[in-house]
């Protein structure tokens, strides 16, 4: 059936984010201005009064992620936006959501560093940041948009595993998608799959937050439902307490690693394209990946067998849609904006079946077809 409510807008990757947001139920945004973002909370600041939701510019991005973490915790689905040096400010905090179990999405439009750097720019070097800024070992899920129809569906799935897995999610996009604009349908809200963080069925007295069970997920109350319970960015107890008891210790961030690794098959996204019978296979992920989807045709067009992975979940890292490359692939190019972040991890990956090249630039332009078709 037609979907009566879709509407065909010429939306920017960051508008697209925004109605992904909003689609996926997002009522509280907390965040600090900073280039190339700035449109996600501009638009916001006008779009959640609207509907009874709630914006607020912080004082500075360590407020914004604090602010987006205590909005959860108090029932609503939250969200935040930024680029590279407020992200770098974010980290201690979104290690603080990850052991309290607090789901909340974190937008990164990347551009280019470090530090200021350039930034009106695009690049891709926050990749090994998002997975390892924040200290300590830690689950998370990082998704990487190469369209603004997709910037709006990786947002509104972003949303979804936050609530669904309880922890931060990061949207990782780039200045080149962020800014681009392209005609897309936005969907109706009947055909947007909507998935809401399980909450208790047990009295107030009989809640554990932290409770194990077969997903790894306990159900999470909000403050004010009548569930009272302790919250900390210490290791705790199934009830949320301090705890330095080892088996205590050991079981809980063991189940913030079981969550995610129960889930792979739902978490890791992924394209292949002509890959079946690929003798060379291009790995790419965000803006770049639309260079290399062109390299892909027009070299199929000589008759060269020229296949592509791309990578929508970068982390956790899709070891096994790599390794399932077929093998008579001898070569793999991984083109990105930055010095080879994403390459470290094919290379390991790979170990040593194929030969890998890398195609990097970190000047702030975007990865042509031509160069990456050189390496080739």
């Amino acid at each position: 059936m037609a979907d009566d409510k879709a509407k065909v807008k010429l939306l920017m990757g960051n508008e697209a984010c925004v109605e992904g947001a909003l689609a996926a139920g997002v009522r509280f945004f907390g965040s600090y201005p900073i280039t190339p973002a700035n449109e996600i909370g501009e638009i916001l600041s006008d779009r959640l009064p609207e509907i009874g939701g709630k914006f607020i510019q912080m004082e500075d991005e360590i407020a914004s992620m604090g602010s987006i973490i205590g909005a959860s915790i108090g029932g609503l689905k939250s969200m935040t936006a930024t680029s590279g040096p407020g992200f770098s400010l974010m980290q201690e905090n979104i290690g603080f959501a990850a052991i309290a179990e607090v789901p909340c999405v974190v937008v990164n439009v990347m551009r280019a560093g470090p530090s200021t750097g350039l930034p009106t720019r695009p690049s891709q070097g926050d990749v090994m940041q998002a997975r390892w800024g924040t200290h300590g070992d830690h689950p998370i899920i990082v998704l990487s948009p190469h369209s603004v129809r997709e910037t709006f569906d990786l947002t509104v799935t972003a949303v979804n595993f936050s609530e669904k897995y309880r922890l931060p999610v990061i949207l990782l996009m780039d200045e080149v998608i962020g800014h681009m604009r392209e005609k897309m349908t936005v969907p109706g809200p009947e055909s947007i799959e909507i998935i809401n963080r399980v909450k208790p069925t047990v009295p107030p007295q009989w809640y554990k937050p932290y409770e194990d069970n077969q997903t790894g997920v306990p159900p999470m109350a909000a403050f004010g439902e009548g569930y009272r319970y302790h919250i900390t960015g210490l290791t705790h107890d199934q009830m949320g307490f301090p705890t330095s008891k080892l088996d205590e210790i050991k079981a809980g961030i063991e189940r913030l690693f079981r969550k995610v690794t129960l889930a792979l098959k739902d978490i890791q996204l992924y394209e292949y394209i002509m890959v079946d019978d690929a003798e060379l296979v291009i790995v790419a992920y965000g803006c770049v990946a639309r260079s290399a989807r062109k390299v892909v045709h027009d070299l199929r067009k000589e008759g060269k067998k020229v296949g592509m992975m791309r990578l929508i979940t970068l982390w956790p890292f899709p070891r096994r849609a790599l390794e399932a490359i077929p093998q008579k692939v001898k070569k793999l190019v991984v083109p990105e904006m930055n010095m080879g972040q994403v390459y470290r991890e094919v290379v390991r990956v790979n170990a040593g079946r194929a030969r890998v090249v890398k195609v990097n630039r970190i000047d702030g332009e975007l990865i042509t077809p031509q160069e990456i078709a050189a390496a080739c």
